[in-house]
């Protein structure tokens, strides 16, 4: 049984509709104060997935998550999987300052109660694996292999690009992948409020299309300035792409307005959607093992 929680019936649908599996929307609401109801259908299976990204509103999202698998399993599912394409709280792996939260660690001790967790380029920072927070079952699968694809079939003359030098494992991977040409930025700080970035061999831009590859466009401030100096170097189409399009602080229209196209996977629902992840949830679904891609 596929269950569709609020952030996610649409991917829900179709990952049901490409495992075979029944879905499920459940039946929720906000009682007048905030609060949370849900209500499960009265049969349910015994294995259960529930669907749920984790953005916008990750601390509602993650209630969600955490009352609806502890029903299933308090009404009869003898197997809980939750399928978060989006995984939130997963930055703050450190205590930099005294005092500090380490949210990621908490996090995942709130959701070590699912007999497995499926997330998709989570975004690791200090930790190179899931399991070294989860002590359940959790892996990550990639995305890198379905935007390559759409790059190939769509935009096979481009050339990739890494802001930075972070987000430069993500161009260098997809372009290894369709033997694309790329190459990654430099960025030089001024000022706390200047940075420009440099492009290493400006001449390769020139007439073409340039993609900027990242795993997550948050405010868009990483992208902004590079779209800056590319349109100046003479690039003919600038193409934002990234797996997670979380776009805070109408990123999505600042992209657009500085004259990029902009790409997502649908791991958060928005307008920006073009690449599907469900394949690769449902495949791993139906084979009932999770492959670990490692950053």
């Amino acid at each position: 049984m596929i269950i569709g929680l609020s952030r996610s019936v649409s991917l829900a649908k179709e990952i049901s509709r490409l495992t075979g599996e029944k879905f499920v929307q459940l039946n929720s609401k906000r009682f007048p104060d905030g609060e949370l109801y849900l209500r499960f259908p009265k049969q349910i299976s015994r294995k259960v997935v529930l669907v749920q990204s984790m953005h916008p509103a990750p601390d509602n999202a993650i209630i969600e998550a955490i009352f609806a698998g502890k029903t299933a399993r308090e009404i009869g599912a003898k197997k809980v999987t939750l399928a978060a394409p989006y995984l939130a709280y997963l930055r703050q792996d450190k205590r930099f300052k005294k005092g500090e939260c380490v949210s990621n660690r908490i996090m995942a001790g709130l959701l070590d109660f699912f007999d497995e967790i499926i997330t998709i380029d989570p975004h690791l920072h200090r930790i190179s694996s899931l399991q070294e927070i989860f002590s359940n079952k959790a892996r990550h699968i990639t995305a890198n292999q379905l935007i390559a694809d759409f790059i190939s079939k769509n935009h096979p003359d481009s050339i990739l690009i890494g802001p930075d030098i972070e987000s430069g494992q993500w161009a260098a991977e997809i372009a290894k992948k369709i033997n694309h040409p790329f190459t990654i930025l430099k960025k030089k700080r001024y000022s706390a409020e200047t940075v420009r970035v440099k492009v290493h061999a400006p001449e390769v831009v020139k007439g073409r299309t340039v993609i900027l590859v990242d795993d997550i466009i948050s405010t868009g401030h990483t992208m902004l300035e590079p779209i800056k100096q590319l349109k100046k170097l003479g690039a003919k189409k600038i193409i934002c792409i990234c797996v997670h399009g979380i776009f805070a602080e109408n990123a999505l229209e600042k992209l657009k307005h500085a004259g990029a196209e902009v790409i997502a996977t649908n791991t958060i629902a928005n307008h920006a959607a073009k690449i599907s992840v469900a394949g690769i949830i449902a495949e791993h679904i139906n084979n009932g093992s999770f492959v670990c891609s490692a950053k």
